[in-house]
């Protein structure tokens, strides 16, 4: 596996790599938790390189990302016959893993027939195939990560607590971008050269002004915001200088930076034609019909506009990656 280095000089970012080298020798299970796009799965797989396991496979599973009614196989395996369509006997995650790392990824989207036979696996060590009566071992570490507040979920009933302690034996927080802001400008000039190269053009510089407002800004959307703004402007800026000017409103506004587009946007707001009662008997619509078809045009749009990457339409929706692919699936949009 190649090895990524984690980039940062943060007190914060700091102490968690501390925490991974220190655990990294250990069996123990690992709980990674964090806002989207704050690199949990980069902290992951920094952990199963510096491991005794590091040479074995390093396994990620989705656990948001895979129907519930598919998940089960996906990490357990079939046999052959087990269900409708399972023609062959298949391994799981698990059993492919043996002897390295199974990262469980968005953990709290697992429903409660799931964790408990995750929590199995973590006592027992062992797993059973759909539609088989014995069990084999496994050997392999286990390491979640979510962004979810497992404590939450915990007190609603959502997520079992004897899971929760099980995965929380070694729990490593990573702080979102905006605590440390030390690293935005070292992150900004890695990605901005790392896509210049890939673009074979020549490399973009940021404007001392255009550094102040990156700073500034709180990156909602944390390290992978950065990294796609910064792939945005490796396309887009002409000059060889990324200046104000080139920023998007977004970022302006969420500093209290002037823009050129200000007066209009808040022309085009005040312009803002909402639906009316009138719109759904003229489409003759009912008020579901009616927003499905208002919704299935802005997924078009985000789609269109995003180039079909479901990350960028997501998050040019303000959705999870997860919430789009099952409003796509729903209206067989892929």
């Amino acid at each position: 596996m190649k090895k990524q280095a984690i980039l940062g000089q943060s007190k914060k970012l700091r102490n968690v790599l501390r925490v991974v080298e220190k655990v990294a020798s250990t069996n123990s299970t690992v709980l990674i938790t964090g806002e989207s796009g704050t690199g949990k799965e980069l902290v992951v797989r920094a952990l199963h390189q510096q491991s005794p396991r590091a040479e074995m496979p390093f396994v990620p599973i989705n656990c948001g990302a895979i129907p519930k009614e598919l998940l089960e196989s996906e990490l357990f395996g079939h046999e052959k016959g087990a269900f409708t369509h399972a023609i062959r006997s298949r391994a799981g995650r698990f059993e492919l893993a043996h002897g390295g790392t199974v990262f469980l990824d968005e953990i709290g989207e697992l429903d409660q027939v799931l964790q408990v036979k995750i929590l199995r696996v973590i006592q027992e060590r062992e797993i059973e195939r759909v539609g088989s009566t014995k069990t084999q071992k496994v050997d392999v570490r286990i390491v979640a990560a979510t962004n979810r507040d497992l404590e939450h979920e915990v007190e609603q009933g959502r997520f079992r607590e004897d899971l929760y302690y099980r995965l929380n034996v070694v729990p490593i927080q990573i702080p979102p971008l905006r605590e440390r802001r030390e690293d935005i400008l070292l992150l900004a000039d890695f990605f901005l050269s790392k896509f210049c190269e890939q673009k074979e053009r020549d490399g973009l510089d940021l404007a001392p002004e255009t550094k102040d407002l990156l700073t500034r800004y709180a990156w909602p959307g944390n390290v992978r915001e950065l990294e796609n703004f910064m792939e945005r402007m490796s396309i887009l800026c002409d000059g060889n200088t990324v200046t104000p000017e080139d920023l998007p409103n977004k970022i302006l506004k969420g500093v209290g930076a002037p823009s050129e587009d200000a007066a209009s946007d808040a022309s085009s707001q005040r312009a803002f034609d909402w639906p009316r009662l009138s719109d759904l008997h003229r489409m003759e619509l009912n008020l579901k019909d009616f927003l499905d078809t208002v919704e299935l045009r802005i997924l078009r749009e985000a789609l269109d506009e995003s180039e079909g990457i479901k990350n960028k339409a997501a998050e040019l929706l303000g959705i999870k990656r997860t919430t789009l692919i099952e409003k796509l699936k729903k209206r067989n949009l892929g």
